[in-house]
């Protein structure tokens, strides 16, 4: 009896410090990740760019900026909302510095464009950074004059400060790698092969390389 009973004890002890020792190394995890904000016109494509960065751990599609609780795509398509399609970019600063990802950004846009992005056009589609503090803005403060400084043309990219991110719907998150069949105008289509489609008809990376040339980070990745 007193032997099963030291037994029972052990066993509960091991289960506590596999507990802790779990807790701990999510809560060290947690703590070695950063997010980072940014609106570039369709957030599937923004997406799919930063995901292909090495350090960024997870990017998902959203909506931000706007004034109206609840958004949904419906919503901010229509207009009205103030809404941006933006992304959630989680990072290990470790890895990949918040520098870094904002002189990709400038670069996988146009931000010489006020009314949207490529062949996306009104509010829901403008480009923008939302900084969390005084140190992200003052960086992409620093990253817009260098962009505007290398491209030539005056930049119209805000940097606001951010507020509520919204998780947009299941059906955009990592569309443009999943096999699920949608119809499109060109019949139905894996998610992914429709995603490829829209991003070629748009002409976003042929307007990025026009823009920047060899610069432009993620043209050609999505071939």
């Amino acid at each position: 009896m007193k032997l099963a009973l030291n037994q029972m004890k052990a066993a509960s002890l091991a289960l506590l410090v596999i507990i802790a020792t779990a807790s701990q190394w999510g809560a060290a995890e947690a703590a070695g990740t950063k997010k980072a904000y940014f609106a570039g016109g369709c957030f599937w494509c923004v997406e799919s760019d930063f995901e292909s960065v090495n350090g960024v751990r997870e990017v998902v599609s959203g909506y931000t900026g706007g004034t109206t609780a609840n958004p949904t795509y419906k919503k901010i398509t229509k207009g009205g909302t103030g809404h941006y399609e933006a992304v959630e970019i989680q990072y290990d600063p470790a890895r990949v510095g918040y520098d870094e990802l904002l002189y990709k950004f400038f670069r996988s846009v146009d931000p010489t464009d006020a009314g949207g992005q490529f062949c996306d056009r009104g509010e829901s589609y403008r480009t923008a950074v939302f900084v969390t503090n005084s140190g992200e803005r003052a960086a992409a403060e620093a990253a817009k004059a260098r962009a505007q400084k290398d491209l030539g043309r005056k930049i119209v990219t805000p940097i606001l400060d951010a507020s509520r991110f919204y998780k947009a719907e299941p059906y955009h998150q990592n569309y443009y790698k999943r096999d699920d069949i949608v119809l499109t105008r060109r019949g139905p289509k894996s998610m992914a092969n429709a995603y490829k489609f829209y991003r070629k008809a748009c002409k976003r990376d042929a307007k990025v390389s026009a823009l920047w040339g060899s610069d432009a980070p993620f043209v050609g990745l999505h071939n």
